[in-house]
């Protein structure tokens, strides 16, 4: 069940930027800092035919331009790995339906004659899942502005150091 108001800064994001305090803030989980590990795209997207190759393409492409930087300059570790592929394959299946949408058109014959795109609907649903992982992750410009880097402070009694 949704909570009603702004969500929640991220603890280390308020111990950052020094407006962490006990009674508001929770520190929630703790994460080891491991770096995410690509996963092999032909057992995250199966399938032999050129588009699922393409689609492979595009998403170890999103993970190598956006998985690297958001580790260094968001703290991103390997127990959020799977947002970080999640990510990934919805720009390239968004990626996907737009080619399509590109080569078919908005609109398409059927037997019940013309009628509007499934990709159409695909795309839509895909955006809005977009949009929601691009905040997730920080990768919007007002998303990426609220996001600190990590520091490498001297915290010595760090459970992970």
């Amino acid at each position: 069940m949704a909570v009603a108001g702004r969500k929640p800064k991220p603890h280390l994001a308020a111990v950052r930027e020094g407006t962490f305090r006990a009674d508001r803030n929770s520190e929630g989980a703790k994460f080891a800092p491991a770096v995410p590990v690509e996963p092999d795209w032909t057992d995250v997207l199966p399938g032999t035919s050129e588009e699922s190759a393409e689609v492979r393409s595009k998403a170890a492409s999103v993970w190598a331009n956006t998985i690297p930087p958001l580790v260094q300059s968001a703290g991103l570790t390997d127990p959020q790995r799977e947002t970080a592929i999640e990510y990934c394959i919805t720009v390239a299946r968004l990626w996907q339906a737009e080619r399509n949408l590109s080569i078919q058109g908005m609109i398409v014959r059927t037997e019940r004659g013309m009628v509007k795109n499934p990709w159409v609907t695909v795309a839509n649903q895909y955006r809005s899942h977009f949009r929601s992982l691009t905040s997730e992750l920080g990768l919007s410009p007002s998303a990426a502005a609220r996001v600190q880097p990590p520091t490498d402070g001297g915290d010595d009694d760090d459970v992970f150091d």
